[in-house]
């Protein structure tokens, strides 16, 4: 409408930019642009010149807006990551990206990732870069030695990225279905938890400090770390390592890197890694349902108990134990204490758990805290071989 109504006005703007008119039909015109608008390629750039120019509130706003609706899908891939990244980020945690090609002797002698599986170049441009990685592993470590050759040993890392996997020719038809790829989120920690001051002593990271980072993440995105089967990692990643399930799918697994593929990337110092399956996260995540519940009436109960068990005994088979032998009134449990020494048996150790207990519909009164507490003491002994510390 504008250019058959103010067709004169067009030409005056053009005149006054020193755009000029080549030819003129009444298709529209053509039109040469100076050497100097740069910024000026296309018909909608002339536009915006011209707009610019004339002034875009002398412009008539129509009766009439027409938009598209856009339908993100559920869960949002890209808002989660947003979230989860902006956590880390505030708990100190650096953003990392590091190359989908990587050096495929790094999977030689492994079984878990095996070198058959390496999705390899035809044509690599070094022996450093002929093959996709499996795990994002190998590029943390890489990350960590070129800020340890820096002297920025005290690391927290974070990456987002696929890994790879070739399964041989059993596609004819079809050769993509031999391969498939996974994104992940991976969790780096190295060197010391805070720099050390007149108030604060050096005290290097942890496992325990890494899995509170997992279980923050897990919490954020509707899981409850206390309802997932944790058990102890298979991986040959770790030396020592746990992993969260649910059911049959694998969400998370972390622990401490293996001191050998430290060696394979020149890693001096020890790292705890862990590997989250995001696209499982996002998967499992389409069914969790929010649910709001007013704040409870009625008070909580603590009791604790000193158990003497194995050595080979996790807190969190203890755990998971406790809650399934109590389903009702137990709302959390917490290890406040381990010992290993004067007094106990060799190839024991002595755990100090406290329990919290509370009914949300009434009191909890002395029969009922003893007789649970009865439950769990006998739950530990039949199926743990646990006994109270005397």
């Amino acid at each position: 409408m504008l250019f058959r109504s103010g067709k004169e006005t067009i030409k005056t703007v053009l005149n006054d930019i020193e755009i000029k008119i080549e030819k003129e039909t009444e298709r529209g015109l053509s039109l040469l642009v100076p050497t100097s608008k740069v910024d000026v390629r296309r018909e909608c750039d002339v536009i915006e010149e011209i707009l610019r120019f004339y002034g875009y509130n002398n412009v008539e706003i129509p009766d009439r807006v027409n938009a598209a609706l856009g339908y993100s899908p559920w869960p949002d891939p890209d808002q989660l990551k947003n979230i989860v990244s902006e956590q880390l980020v505030s708990a100190g945690f650096f953003e990392i990206w590091s190359n989908s090609l990587t050096r495929a002797s790094y999977y030689d002698e492994m079984s878990e990732f095996t070198p058959s599986a390496t999705v390899k170049l035809y044509n690599p441009l070094s022996r450093d870069l002929n093959g996709m990685r499996q795990t994002l592993l190998f590029g943390g470590l890489e990350c960590i030695v070129l800020n340890s050759n820096r002297k920025n040993n005290n690391l927290r890392l974070f990456e987002f990225g696929n890994t790879y996997f070739y399964h041989g020719t059993r596609m004819k038809e079809n050769p993509a279905g031999n391969y498939h790829e996974e994104e992940h989120l991976a969790l780096f920690l190295s060197g010391s938890r805070e720099v050390p001051n007149w108030t604060t002593p050096e005290t290097p990271v942890s496992f325990f400090l890494l899995k509170s980072y997992v279980d923050n993440i897990l919490l954020r995105l509707g899981y409850n770390p206390d309802t997932l089967t944790v058990a102890e990692s298979r991986s040959e990643l770790f030396s020592e390592g746990i992993r969260y399930e649910s059911g049959k799918n694998k969400l998370a697994e972390l622990g401490v890197v293996t001191p050998s593929l430290l060696r394979k990337t020149g890693v001096e110092t020890e790292v705890y890694y862990a590997d989250l399956d995001w696209g499982m996260l996002l998967s499992e995540n389409k069914n969790h349902v929010v649910k709001y519940s007013e704040l409870p009436k009625y008070p909580e109960v603590r009791r604790d108990l000193a158990l003497v068990i194995d050595k080979e005994v996790r807190f969190a088979r203890l755990k998971e134990l406790a809650f399934r032998t109590e389903k009702h009134l137990l709302r959390k449990v917490s290890l406040f204490d381990i010992y290993e020494g004067k007094g106990i048996p060799e190839g024991k150790k002595s755990y100090a758990i406290s329990f919290v207990l509370r009914d949300d519909n009434k009191t909890l009164n002395d029969r009922q805290i003893e007789k649970t507490m009865e439950r769990l003491l006998a739950a530990f002994t039949k199926e743990l071989g646990a006994a109270l510390r005397g």
